[in-house]
């Protein structure tokens, strides 16, 4: 598992529950649906990350000038 200074510092954040949920009782195929869904969560982030990128520049476009 990687490092942990990248976390949230709430005990209680959904992210920080996640990644220290245990797996072993998790089947191949709950295993598999929860990479499915993770990869759908990074996509939206990646998604959010884009609009908010091109937001910033287009307000820097418009108070530059």
């Amino acid at each position: 598992m990687q490092s942990d200074e990248n976390l949230p510092l709430r005990r209680d954040d959904p992210l920080t529950l996640l990644v220290r949920q245990d797996l072993d009782p998790l089947s191949v195929n709950e295993l598999e649906a929860r990479i499915a869904t993770l990869k759908s969560e990074i996509t939206r982030c990646e998604g959010k990350i884009a609009f908010a990128t091109r937001h910033r520049s287009a307000a820097d476009a418009l108070f530059r000038k």
